[in-house]
C-alpha cells in the first residue's frame, strides 16, 4: 500500500513563487497544505483566489511555528510521511519520490542534500556554506552522525518524527537543532541527493549580520539539546 503523504509549504510574503510551488507539487500528485504565516504581501489572497488549500495562521510564528503547524495538520489527519517544500520555489518536486522512499527504507528523517554527493545545483551564499559545514563538524562531535546539508529545509518526516515534531520544534532557524532532537530521541536520520534552485522570490531571513545571529544561536541551541536528551539512543 502506498503511504499517504502530505506536503507542508510554509510561506511567509512569497506571492512570486507561491503559486507555482503549489501548482508544481499537486501535478506529481501530492495532497498539501500552504501554511501562510502571516504573510503582509498577497500571499493569502492568492491562495484563496486560486483555490489552493491554505491554512493562514492569524500572526507570524516563524518558520518553526509554521512548520509545525503542517506537522500537526499531518497528524491529525493521518498522513505517514509528510515533506517541507519551502514557497520560495528552492525544492524542486522531482526529488519528492526520493525522499519518500527514503522514509519507506525506514527512516524517520529524511533530508534532501546538496552535498552528499558531488555538489550540485544551487550553492547559496559562501557564507551560508561556512555555516553548514560548522553545523556538520557540530552535529558529527554531539551526536556521533555526519549531516552534510544540515540547513536544508527540504525533508521528509516518517510517523515517529511527525509525532515528535508536533510534540516539539524549534522556533528559529528549526532545521539543525531539530536534527540533533531526532538523533538525540534514538530517531533514524538520512540524507539523499537532490538539486536546489534559486529562491523564485521573496527574501531571505538569513543574511549580513543576521548569519553571526544564526550561526551563535543555533549552536548554543544544538549544545542545549544534546545535553538535555543525554546520550544518542541506538
Amino acid at each position: 500500500m502506498r503511504p499517504k503523504v502530505l506536503i507542508i509549504i510554509p510561506a511567509y510574503n512569497e506571492q512570486e513563487a507561491i503559486l507555482s510551488t503549489a501548482c508544481a507539487v499537486e501535478a506529481y500528485g501530492y495532497d498539501y497544505v500552504i501554511v501562510n504565516d502571516g504573510s503582509k504581501d498577497d500571499t493569502l489572497s492568492i491562495c484563496r483566489e486560486n483555490g489552493l488549500n491554505v491554512l493562514d495562521l492569524p500572526q507570524n510564528l516563524g518558520i518553526g511555528g509554521a512548520v509545525q503547524t503542517g506537522h500537526k495538520y499531518a497528524l491529525r489527519y493521518g498522513y505517514d510521511i509528510d515533506i517541507q517544500v519551502d514557497g520560495d520555489g528552492q525544492h524542486d518536486p522531482q526529488y519528492l519520490h526520493l525522499l519518500v522512499e527514503e522514509i519507506e527504507r525506514g527512516a524517520d528523517l529524511a533530508i534532501g542534500s546538496r552535498f552528499v554527493e558531488e555538489s550540485r545545483g544551487f550553492q547559496s551564499t559562501a557564507l551560508r556554506r561556512l555555516g553548514i559545514t560548522w553545523f556538520k563538524v557540530l552535529l558529527g562531535a554531539l551526536t556521533g552522525t555526519s549531516v552534510t546539508d544540515a540547513t536544508s529545509g527540504f525533508r521528509a518526516c516518517g510517523r515517529k518524527a511527525i509525532k515528535l515534531f508536533s510534540e516539539s520544534y524549534p522556533i528559529d532557524y528549526p532545521e539543525p537543532e531539530s536534527i540533533a532532537l531526532a538523533l538525540k530521541r534514538g530517531l533514524r536520520v538520512r540524507e539523499v541527493p537532490v538539486s536546489m534552485r534559486e529562491r523564485q522570490g521573496g527574501q531571505s531571513s538569513i543574511g549580513g549580520l543576521s548569519s553571526i545571529y544564526f550561526m551563535v544561536k543555533v549552536t548554543l541551541a544544538i549544545c542545549v539539546v544534546c545535553l538535555a536528551n543525554g546520550r544518542k539512543k541506538k
